[in-house]
């Protein structure tokens, strides 16, 4: 490997050499079908400095669900403080959270799979319940700019925190309620102001500074964050 950088390399019908580093596939290297290996080492040798530079800024991101165990006295987010997690064995299966701890009784103290589930199925309930609260409240607080959503979906996302369709439907990550709260409530407000501007345009960021005036730096938090 050039520089002991690990790679990927993907053969495909373009005719140059493409590079892309991103947090989840680490580096991919897209090249035209018959490219010599040595050519595909030079490449990424020449692109070494640039790769590195990525790498660093991925390697201090915070992945919420990455290597998660689910065993007795692991951490686990919500609404932006680490509980722990204690696990009893019960007849009937719940989870619940407070003073610091998230409580899991199950059947099988040792079904990881199962501890897994139960927890999901908590934090999308929670979620559920918590951002629609959350999203009505926002609502409410610009009534005046006469956002009509044609509804609202909170669900597990696997790579974005929020949606606006077309048909004016948003859907939010369910992962948010792991986050602070002012993340959430960022999110909604942005995909509210799509609601009016389809796109990332002037005037869309022109609605969301008088909404939210510090959405830079809470955009920037925010990607210090992988769902996955």
């Amino acid at each position: 490997m050039s520089a002991d950088i690990k790679y990927n390399v993907i053969y495909t019908r373009r005719r140059s050499i493409t590079l892309i580093v991103s947090p989840d596939k680490g580096v991919v290297v897209r090249v035209p079908y018959r490219t010599s290996l040595r050519s595909i080492e030079k490449f990424v040798q020449e692109k070494s400095g640039w790769i590195k530079k990525h790498l660093e800024k991925y390697s201090v991101l915070t992945r919420l669900n990455h290597g998660k165990k689910y065993t007795e006295g692991e951490f686990h987010m919500f609404l932006g403080k680490e509980h722990k997690l204690k696990i009893a064995e019960s007849v009937k299966d719940n989870a619940s959270i407070n003073d610091g701890y998230l409580y899991i009784n199950v059947s099988d103290t040792m079904n990881t799979m199962r501890i897994k589930a139960l927890i999901d199925k908590f934090y999308l309930q929670k979620a559920q319940e918590y951002l629609t609260i959350m999203f009505n409240e926002i609502l409410g607080r610009f009534k005046e700019r006469r956002f009509f959503p044609a509804g609202l979906f909170v669900k597990p996302l696997k790579s974005r925190w929020g949606s606006c369709t077309i048909k004016s439907r948003i859907t939010i990550s369910s992962e948010l309620i792991k986050l602070d709260p002012k993340f959430a409530q960022y999110v909604i407000i942005h995909e509210l102001c799509h609601l009016k501007h389809h796109n990332h345009g002037k005037e869309f960021y022109g609605l969301l500074t008088e909404l939210v005036p510090d959405y830079k730096e809470i955009r920037k938090e925010l990607r210090q964050y992988l769902i996955k």
